[in-house]
């Protein structure tokens, strides 16, 4: 089934992280007759480099008249994080941790608020993100989102909606959508070697696990080959 979005945008806004989740609704976002702008999130993470080059990859095998120049927004976390392993790379979860282990404090928090405000200052009325059911994190929920759609809009007198079409779904479910789009140009990695995947994180570990149980090919190189245990 298509994703439902609302019917009277004429504009919308992903917040694309590069990897499966949002480049697959990226994709189905881009099937409307409506202007789609990928908006991207710089924190100075240890992986992003790799990640940003993966998705300009994607964005170019994908592009069409709908799709909009992918915007780079700025917000570093290095003040705030630390010496977290997602500044550094150091004792990143790897592929035995739950999925707990890779919770980054107060993540959709900060994506959002920057990315709600350059929506209202450019007159986008909506943006989609791709969390997905099961979400163990406490700012992934329907009602979290629902409550600080309210309060950003009511600081800055807005009316920009946060819609999450995959709330519903799992990670398989996506995957399955995304069939027949250049998934190998997605990103999910902590800790990229070469620019590649490491093969052996805990997020690599959840790549390999989804294609297995969707029963489609993974064609991601990985630095580090390891057999998946669906």
């Amino acid at each position: 089934m298509p994703v439902e979005f609302p019917p009277d945008l004429t504009a919308l806004a992903i917040l694309t992280s590069g990897g499966l989740d949002s480049a697959v609704l990226l994709a189905e976002a881009m099937r409307r007759d409506a202007a789609v702008h990928p908006i991207y999130v710089r924190h100075g993470l240890y992986w992003e480099t790799a990640e940003l080059n993966h998705l300009r990859r994607f964005l170019e095998l994908i592009a069409c008249p709908a799709l909009q120049p992918l915007e780079v927004l700025e917000m570093p976390v290095g003040d705030l994080y630390g010496n977290h392993w997602s500044i550094t790379g150091q004792k990143v979860p790897d592929a035995d941790s739950p999925d707990e282990a890779v919770f980054l404090p107060g993540r959709n928090l900060l994506l959002l608020a920057k990315v709600l405000l350059w929506c209202q200052l450019r007159g986008v009325p909506a943006v989609g993100l791709a969390s997905l059911r099961g979400n163990p994190f406490p700012d992934a929920t329907e009602a979290f989102f629902a409550d600080y759609q309210e309060i950003v809009n009511r600081a800055v007198q807005g009316k920009v909606q946060i819609i999450h079409p995959y709330l519903r779904l799992g990670k398989v479910d996506v995957l399955r959508r995304g069939q027949g789009l250049p998934l190998e140009w997605t990103f999910s990695c902590l800790r990229p070697v070469a620019g590649q995947h490491c093969g052996s994180c805990n997020k690599c570990a959840e790549r390999r696990r989804a294609f297995a149980a969707a029963g489609i090919v993974d064609r991601t190189p990985y630095h580090r080959e390891v057999p998946c245990t669906a």
